[in-house]
Parts: structure tokens; C-alpha cells; sequence
């Protein structure tokens, strides 16, 4: 049985995702929160299984309070439940340790399927909503081969000299591609650019 807790400020809602879940032998709702600080009250208290929250609350946040629940109960899993598509709301909620993101206009068998799933170890996130890594992908995408070729090294942490050495170019033509690849990834500087460059990984 998944023990699950259900936080919404909008009470309606919650009564129609539990009136559906009735029916559903292998989902139980043991507890339900109008605000985050009511929900981490209750999920320190109850130890659910999944939880499954709206974004933006009354008096905690569900990003704030999915940090929260997953540093005290790393075993439970959050799915986050809004009306919001913005990427950085996804990427917020990631960040905070939820392991799925669906909206407010998605099937209840989406919602019941991705609560299953997530207990499983898997992860859900709305597939029209673009995740970080898709968009990383794009911008990959934007560079030539030569830039490609320079952000790896960049990632290994090579200099604009080490570079121009090992590529038999000017240090300038390298530090012209550079500057060419800030302005593509709308990046800033030396420190965003090596940063992107090890986290993005060019391997390929």
C-alpha cells in the first residue's frame, strides 16, 4: 500500500484526486494540507510514502518544502502537481529533490500511474514541459564542431594556451570561439563557462 499525502490550497481539488484514488486498491490518502506549513507537519508525522504537492502555497512554498521533506525523509518521494510549465519551476522542484512534476491539466490515471512509478524508483516529469537537460541539449546543439571541440577541453579544465596546443590554432582563434560561445549560451565569463562545460559533459 502507498501511503500518500496530497497538499493543495484549493480544496476542491483535493477532493476530487481522493474521490478518484478511492478506487484505487493500492494507493491510500493518509492525510491532506491547505498550506506547506500544515503539509510538512503532516509528513513528519505520518511518513508517507509519496507526496504529491502544488508549487505555490500559502506560508511555505512547495519547492521550500520539498527540500525540506527530502533532507528529514529521503525516502519519501514528492511529485510536484501545478498549474505551472515554467522551466524553472521544474528545475526548482528537481533541484529540491521531487522525483516527478505533472499539471493541473493531466489525466488522474497520469497522476495515479506516476505516483506508482516514483515509489518504484522511477522518475515522471510532464513531457511538455522542457527539463534541464533538454534544454542543455539545445544549446548543444547551437555550437559548431570546432566550439564543441573547445568546450571539452574547457571542461577538463585546459587553459586558452593548453587549448590553441593541442588543437594547432592562435590562442586569439581560441579565445575568439570562447567569447562566440558565451554569447550563443548566454553565458558569463570564465567561471559560468567552465561550470556549464563540466556539468553539460560534451561526450560526444
Amino acid at each position: 500500500m502507498i501511503n500518500l499525502i496530497i497538499a493543495e490550497d484549493h480544496q476542491s481539488l483535493i477532493d476530487g484526486i481522493k474521490v478518484f484514488l478511492e478506487y484505487e486498491e493500492d494507493i491510500c490518502v493518509v492525510g491532506e494540507a491547505n498550506d506547506g506549513e500544515r503539509l510538512l507537519e503532516l509528513v513528519y508525522s505520518k511518513k508517507p510514502d509519496v507526496v504529491l504537492t502544488d508549487i505555490r502555497m500559502p506560508k511555505i512554498d512547495g519547492i521550500t518544502a520539498t527540500r525540506l521533506i527530502k533532507k528529514r525523509l529521503p525516502s519519501c518521494h514528492v511529485v510536484a502537481f501545478s498549474m505551472f510549465e515554467q522551466d524553472e519551476a521544474v528545475l526548482q522542484m528537481e533541484e529540491a529533490g521531487a522525483s516527478g512534476y505533472v499539471t493541473k491539466n493531466a489525466a488522474l490515471t497520469t497522476v495515479a500511474t506516476v505516483i506508482r512509478g516514483v515509489m518504484n524508483g522511477k522518475t515522471f516529469f510532464d513531457p511538455s514541459i522542457k527539463r534541464q537537460e533538454d534544454k542543455q541539449t539545445s544549446k548543444k546543439a547551437t555550437l559548431s564542431k570546432r566550439e564543441i571541440e573547445i568546450m571539452k577541453l574547457v571542461g577538463q579544465g585546459k587553459t586558452s594556451q593548453e587549448i590553441a596546443d593541442l588543437l594547432f590554432i592562435g590562442k586569439t582563434t581560441v579565445d575568439t570561439h570562447r567569447k562566440n560561445i558565451l554569447k550563443k549560451l548566454n553565458l558569463q565569463g570564465k567561471s559560468e563557462l567552465l561550470r556549464y562545460a563540466m556539468e553539460c559533459k560534451y561526450d560526444f
